[in-house]
């Protein structure tokens, strides 16, 4: 990946264990704010949240979501691209699903420890506001049905959707993978067609119940997606010179603050005038569902001015203090998952405890810090594994 082209986000996805160091050639970049953004999507699960003022949803018109789907698309690429050379179609196609599957199981564990969760605080509690707040209340009314179409991924409680997203980006993948190989700007073309199609006729996947679709429409997040695996192949490198044009730099800044005064006009009365009538018929609404313009161009430009201010090869990336951010990029998976859980337990505490601003600080710097140590343990597993693997070989050719 370039230094200037690069993107300035990513979440794991698709690679089998942690991250390698930096030391390897790794761009720090990606785990950082892969890392970022899990951080930001838990503190925008919990409601009632100062703390949630801090993250980029409130700055412009993207957020953490942008982040995870777009570096997901350029890791999957990244990673299954280099075993599609040495391993071929088949073999490569396999791993792409094998990871599906492992995201299907992940979601289904999450989804029924998360249920329980919510069903004993109800219970206990005598509280049903929380399985509406949570969106389980077709769960608790009907167990048997509720089962059967989160299985099909229909019905996903509140904070779940970007996993049954992800796991559908990913499982259809391999033909994707291969036409980027072959085909790349073709390929890439007619992702950009099916996604603006999504935005003429709106079309979406069914969910449960059977008035709701899909929160994220796959067919208006894949542009995202397959984008992010178009700069993983190689594009990143052929847009070094457009994203090093004082022009675009200049654009995408101006693009920004647009966006920061947009949003700022919905919550502060002084700039409620900023956007005209007239205007604001054109632009909202600014869907999140089916991936707007608006919210995939904030994406871009912010990416670009991210990629200007932060080079591969900045110093900053080996603070020490950027290293918890970064450890819990390397295990996206497993601290999203452990995030969902930690977002209902401080909404909790601030309902039935306290909702005071320190609590609420408290909370969200708990949740961080949990998660981290999470990452931490993983990352510790990983390496005892892979030394007592090395243990194990070394052995085995001494006694040979």
């Amino acid at each position: 990946m370039s230094s200037s082209a690069a993107p300035a986000a990513y979440p794991t996805g698709p690679a089998e264990g942690p991250a390698p160091s930096a030391a390897s050639g790794r761009d720090l970049r990606l785990d950082l704010f892969r890392g970022l953004a899990l951080w930001f999507i838990f503190l925008n699960h919990v409601p009632n949240n100062v703390a949630n003022w801090i993250t980029n949803r409130n700055f412009g018109f993207s957020d953490a979501t942008e982040i995870f789907v777009f570096i997901s698309g350029y890791t999957a690429a990244m990673v299954y691209g280099r075993q599609l050379n040495g391993s071929g179609a088949i073999v490569t196609s396999a791993r792409i699903l094998r990871r599906a599957w492992q995201l299907y199981v992940a979601f289904i564990f999450l989804f029924v420890i998360y249920l329980a969760e919510i069903s004993y605080v109800v219970g206990s509690f005598e509280n049903p506001l929380y399985a509406e707040e949570m969106g389980a209340l077709q769960f608790l009314a009907e167990p048997d049905v509720a089962l059967v179409q989160a299985l099909l991924l229909k019905f996903r409680p509140a904070n779940m959707d970007v996993l049954p997203l992800y796991i559908a980006l990913l499982a259809t993948f391999p033909p994707i993978l291969i036409a980027l190989k072959r085909w790349p700007d073709a390929t890439l073309g007619a992702s950009f067609l099916l996604w603006a199609a999504v935005q003429v006729w709106g079309f979406n996947l069914p969910g449960y119940p059977d008035d709701r679709m899909w929160f994220f429409n796959p067919f208006a997040w894949q542009f995202l997606f397959a984008f992010g695996g178009w700069c993983g192949l190689g594009g990143s490198d052929r847009l070094t010179g457009l994203i090093q044009s004082r022009a675009v730099l200049a654009l995408a800044a101006a693009y920004l603050v647009v966006s920061l005064l947009v949003v700022l006009s919905w919550w502060w009365p002084p700039l409620e005038g900023f956007v005209p009538d007239a205007v604001g018929e054109i632009i909202y609404p600014i869907s999140k569902t089916d991936l707007s313009p608006l919210r995939l161009l904030h994406f871009l430009a912010l990416a670009v001015v991210v990629v200007r201010l932060v080079p591969v090869d900045m110093p900053a990336l080996r603070w020490p203090v950027l290293r918890p951010m970064i450890l819990c990029g390397q295990h996206s998976l497993e601290v999203f998952c452990f995030g969902v859980f930690l977002s209902f337990a401080a909404h909790f505490v601030l309902n039935e405890v306290t909702g005071s601003l320190t609590m609420q600080l408290t909370l969200s710097l708990a949740g961080i810090c949990l998660m981290v140590a999470l990452s931490a343990l993983l990352s510790w597993y990983a390496r005892a594994e892979r030394d007592a693997a090395a243990r194990r070989m070394a052995e085995r050719l001494g006694s040979s």
